[in-house]
């Protein structure tokens, strides 16, 4: 992945700076995007005397119109980038019905509404040069329903849905789609909600750098899903072959028996 120029977003910590200090230390340049534009230049700078890459820098809140139009055409126009990485995501603290309506609205626009603006453009113009990588960050709470934050983990599920679908719409057109499932993950996002990480099993809380360097090698082997926590596959092949049977059966012009 050297000599490749890499957009990500969400980069001014956690996965998204983790990302970038990976992919700079593979030879990667970058352009990094979050709303800190102090933490990117401190960052832009280290990773620059570190690997000497080109690392520039674009402040912008992606729930604000003005600044997702100004990222989404950075990604029109740039025509040096290659990869895509759609890092930027929250959450919000407490389950769905006590949560701020507010913030919830906002995590909708973050997680679910520019990284679908983003996708969109990096997909449309990757596939015409015939070339291009996207990683859309979902989240194991994807296939969960029974706890955490309902609107949280439905954001994550529209994530891996839309990339499915990504991948198979750009099948045949060179553009490497991956959708990365974090499990628990060291990073700032719980003190973000007033939590602590060390609350939490440590058994069940993986290092950040790790996830990051699980994620580039399951790119790497050209893995379309990647669960850095799960050690055997078989399990999410499983889980897919039972979703595929049900699907001959879902839209019938009977109702079932039980019905009757």
């Amino acid at each position: 992945m050297s000599h490749q120029l890499a957009l990500i977003t969400g980069a001014s910590s956690g996965i998204g700076a983790t990302y970038a200090k990976q992919l700079a230390a593979r030879g990667n340049d970058l352009i990094l995007v979050a709303r800190d534009a102090a933490r990117l230049s401190a960052l832009a700078q280290s990773l620059h005397e570190a690997h000497g890459v080109e690392v520039s820098v674009l402040a912008a809140d992606l729930t604000r119109h003005e600044d997702l139009a100004r990222i989404d055409s950075e990604l029109q126009n740039n025509t040096r980038i290659t990869t895509l990485i759609n890092n930027a995501g929250m959450t919000v603290e407490g389950e769905f019905i006590d949560a701020s309506i507010d913030q919830t609205q906002t995590m909708l626009a973050l997680n679910v509404v520019a990284l679908t603006q983003l996708s969109h453009t990096a997909a449309q113009v990757f596939r015409s040069r015939n070339a291009g990588t996207i990683v859309n960050v979902a989240s194991v709470l994807a296939l969960v329903n029974e706890q955490a934050n309902g609107a949280y983990n439905a954001t994550k599920a529209f994530v891996l849905s839309l990339t499915r679908n990504m991948q198979r719409e750009l099948a045949g057109h060179n553009v490497r789609v991956q959708a990365l499932l974090p499990g628990l993950t060291r990073t700032e996002i719980f003190q973000r909600t007033g939590r602590s990480v060390d609350d939490l099993p440590a058994e069940m809380v993986m290092e950040v750098d790790d996830l990051v360097a699980a994620a580039l090698r399951g790119l790497d082997d050209g893995e379309a899903i990647t669960i850095p926590s799960v050690e055997d596959m078989r399990l999410w092949q499983s889980f897919e072959q039972a979703r595929g049977a049900i699907l001959p059966f879902i839209s019938l012009n009977k109702p079932a028996t039980r019905y009757r």
